[in-house]
């Protein structure tokens, strides 16, 4: 039966996701590398790991499938496979990137910050320094080595953080214009993105936005007084109600700008659902959920019992989706249309995501770092601006990160759809999410199916 089909009421909702999640649990422990049977409406799906590819299996494969998986034989697994024709060489080896083309930068326009939001990985802005601001200099000459050796017809990806990146204004509007015209000179299309508090946004913002096209987030952790608990001044003053107001301009405004919700997820808002639907209808382009895993003084991060409930408020979401998707409409649940999109073009990677090879951040003095959160840290340094990508960094970087030399994800089935997990949470935290993750994937592969079958035309 499609789960979905006949309800329509949050309530329901939170009971059925509160049996799916239970019953994913028990499922998705990682029994083989190889391979994780899906179960659906009527057949089971075939998840082989290399490759990230599924296949509808009968009963009678799925029944020995699981009897191989129980007993942990894996030749037997690999053998199953090559009699079902499913085997394929391995597209995934132990071989890293190397000196990969840079294709996107964030800069710490701004390493201050004006809200006390005691989570923050980034010490409240300040990255474990002094307050400053990204000189106008130091932001063209990351736009320079961006576009350095560019080819005619390429995109690359300009992003402004901080701290709060609308301190710095100024630097921010005139280093956008400059890698816009840098980008038309050499046929370049630059793409613009901000992540914000919102707390400084004014109505001339929009206009700026929309006229290069950002993709602007805004961070929002709740609604209301549970925002504001989260997400306070410095002075401990709430900024719910500022940032609602702030972003009116932006929501009307956008067309080719795109403005998205980010909440981040901690103990004390965890009730997905109700923020989804209420951030939806403000009118963000998409809202996107991602749990507190490492805070810079270790409150408010995610234990498994509220992973564990993090994942129920997940389905519920994902419920929602399937429900409005199946009627025709629009959902932006951002989580769900990014793995459903990876589930159906077969991701396979051996890094999480870009940090340290295509991506990097960053700092107002020109530091390069694997990433925006390696900021000021030693540990994903990578080079300046003045001397360049220190190849050697780099490349020790992506050999030590690749998914194959991690604990314990070689002998995981998400591995290549997960990549190994946030380098920087798991080396300052360890992989304490392995089963978040894994309970997720395997509730988007059910609906990826349900999908498939019934509204074929969402994928394209």
């Amino acid at each position: 039966m499609n789960p979905v089909a006949t309800h329509t009421n949050t309530n329901s909702l939170a009971v059925i996701a509160s049996e799916l999640a239970s019953r994913i649990q028990q499922r998705t422990p990682p029994r083989s590398p190889q391979i994780h049977l899906v179960p659906t409406a009527g057949n089971t799906q075939l998840f082989i790991a290399n490759g990230s590819r599924m296949y509808t299996v009968s009963a009678s494969i799925a029944d020995r499938l699981q009897q191989l998986l129980s007993t942990g034989d894996e030749a037997a697994i690999t053998n199953e496979l090559i009699n079902l024709g499913l085997d394929t060489p391995a597209l995934i080896n132990d071989r890293p990137l190397e000196s990969p083309k840079l294709y996107a930068l964030s800069l710490a326009i701004a390493q201050k910050c004006n809200m006390g939001c005691a989570y923050c990985y980034a010490d409240q802005g300040e990255f474990g320094g002094p307050m400053k601001n990204m000189s106008l200099d130091t932001a063209k000459q990351s736009v320079d080595l961006l576009l350095k050796d560019c080819t005619p017809g390429s995109k690359v990806q300009v992003t402004f953080l901080g701290g709060e990146p609308l301190i710095n204004r100024n630097a921010l509007r005139e280093a956008t214009i400059y890698a816009f015209e840098q980008g038309r000179q050499k046929d370049v299309k630059v793409n613009f993105s901000l992540t914000s508090n919102g707390t400084l946004l004014r109505a001339d913002d929009a206009d700026f936005f929309e006229e290069y096209g950002f993709a602007v987030t805004i961070s929002l952790d709740g609604i209301g007084e549970q925002h504001d608990r989260l997400r306070p001044m410095k002075g401990g003053a709430g900024t719910y109600a500022k940032i609602m107001e702030n972003i009116q301009p932006l929501l009307a405004r956008q067309r080719t700008m795109q403005v998205s919700a980010r909440v981040t997820v901690t103990p004390l808002n965890i009730d997905l659902a109700k923020t989804l639907q209420e951030f939806v209808d403000m009118g963000f382009h998409s809202v996107g959920f991602s749990p507190l895993l490492r805070s810079s003084n270790g409150k408010g991060e995610m234990s498994p019992e509220d992973l564990q409930q993090m994942l129920q408020g997940m389905i519920e979401c994902g419920l929602l989706f399937e429900q409005h998707v199946i009627s025709g409409k629009r959902f932006p649940f951002l989580n769900m249309v990014n793995a459903l999109k990876e589930i159906a073009k077969g991701t396979h990677r051996p890094y999480p995501c870009g940090a340290g090879a295509g991506y990097m951040g960053v700092s107002a003095d020109g530091a390069l770092s694997a990433c925006h959160r390696f900021v000021n840290e030693p540990a994903g340094h990578m080079g300046d601006l003045d001397n360049g990508i220190n190849p050697t960094l780099q490349n020790g970087w992506l050999s030590n990160r690749h998914v194959h030399q991690q604990e314990p994800c070689h002998q995981c089935w998400a591995r290549y759809l997960c990549g190994g997990g946030c380098h920087h949470e798991v080396l300052e935290k360890g992989r304490t999410a392995c089963d978040y993750i894994r309970g997720w994937l395997h509730y988007t592969m059910q609906a990826h199916e349900r999908i498939s079958r019934l509204v074929p035309d969402w994928y394209r």
